[in-house]
This record gives structure tokens, sequence and C-alpha cells, in this order.
């Protein structure tokens, strides 16, 4: 990890671009620019560990990140994988605890922490501020409940067709460094590797999608739309 050289202007402009931040007063934004800074992880390196203490509120300013936890077995579980302008760490920051997941880098990744004293005196004194974290928390509510919705009632193969369609196009074609291992895929979906390259090949077979070099390319929409409802 590496701490950069940023310009107050940069940092001003950061915050002002994020969900948490965008519209508020400039002496607030000043206030918060001055506790933050910019660091640079190389691919694979941690960018925090579950459990430890919270530095603060981390915004990827470039590259990509997943977040996850780890069972006792050691079976990974990729909750979400964030890329330039997403924000990550906010629970810890708000409630005082300790980090919830694991933050590795998947490729060269800057991200700018936001140290947790500066978030949390704006919040005791700026009712605007506390406005945009409660939106902003009701929002990961509202994605959390959707995540289990979708644990409960699709199967895996559904589970898979659905994330296929989220995924952006240079994912899927593996550019820019951030296509997904089949046991990347698992981890997402909860499940194991067996089980995805399973879904695949069935994906493969209903001619909704094409695996061709470790790529997914989606050869029928409308039959990739169908996978992605559940099957009484």
């Amino acid at each position: 990890m590496q701490i950069q050289k940023i310009s107050q202007d940069e940092k001003l402009k950061t915050l002002g671009a994020n969900p948490y931040f965008k519209g508020l007063r400039e002496a607030s934004l000043r206030e918060l620019a001055s506790s933050m800074s910019l660091r640079k992880f190389e691919r694979g390196e941690t960018v925090f560990w579950e459990a430890d203490p919270c530095l603060g509120l981390y915004i990827i300013h470039s590259g990509s990140v997943k977040l996850f936890r780890v069972s006792p077995s050691g079976r990974q579980h990729i909750i979400r994988i964030l890329e330039a302008g997403e924000t990550c760490n906010e629970v810890p920051v708000f409630d005082g605890g300790s980090n919830p997941v694991n933050v590795d880098a998947l490729e060269l990744t800057t991200v700018w922490v936001v140290e947790t004293a500066a978030v949390q005196a704006l919040m005791q004194k700026d009712p605007e501020f506390m406005q945009k974290v409660i939106e902003n928390l009701a929002h990961m509510l509202r994605h959390l409940v959707k995540m289990a919705s979708e644990m409960a009632f699709f199967q895996v193969t559904h589970r898979l067709a659905r994330l296929i369609t989220e995924m952006p196009e240079t994912e899927l074609a593996g550019e820019s460094g951030l296509r997904l291992t089949q046991d990347q895929l698992a981890a997402r979906l909860g499940t194991v590797r067996e089980v995805v390259a399973r879904s695949l090949k069935e994906l493969e077979k209903s001619g909704a999608i094409r695996l061709e070099n470790r790529r997914i390319h989606i050869d029928d929409p409308n039959v990739l739309q169908q996978w992605t409802q559940p099957w009484n």
C-alpha cells in the first residue's frame, strides 16, 4: 500500500461526486477533505481485514475490489465487487464497530479513505448529512433484502442467469482484468464451483449463452431472460 499525494481540489471533487457528500456545504467538504487520503493497492493486495478496527469510509477512485467473507472451513463468499466511484465500509463508520468484511484489490486500485472521526463529527452537527446517511443505508438494506430473496426463491442456474444479465459486457468478455473465475461466480452465488460449472453448461445447452476461451457470450438474450425467472 502506498499513500498518494493529492491536491485539495481533487479531494473536494471526489467528495462532491459521492452520494454521501454531494450537495453539502463547501465548509463541510473542506473539513472532510483535511481528513482523507488516497491509497494505492496492487492486484491481490488486501485493502483491509474483517474484524480489524475501522479506519474510515472507503471510496474507490480507480480499479476494482472484492468484498468477501471466509467460512470456518475456508470457503470464500464474495459479497460484492466495487468499481470506481462506489463506497464501502459504511457500517463500522456509523456504528463504531470493526470491519464487517475483507476487501482485496482485483487489479491496480486507488482508494480514498475518509477518516472515521471526521465522518462521525459531521454526523453530529449536519442534519443534511444525516439525511443522506439514512437514505444510503436504506438503499443498502433494500439490496440485502433482494439478495436474501434470490437465495431463497431461485435455484443456482436461475441466479447465475440473473447475474450474467447484470454483468457489464466488458466483464463477460474478460476485458479490463475484471472477468470472474468460476470460483468467484460460485462465491457470489453462495454455492461451489462444481455447481456453477454445471449451471453454465445447462445455460449453454439451452442456447442462452456460449462458453469460449473461458469467456461468456450471450447468444440468445430472450432465452437467458427466461432463465432469470423462477420455475415452479
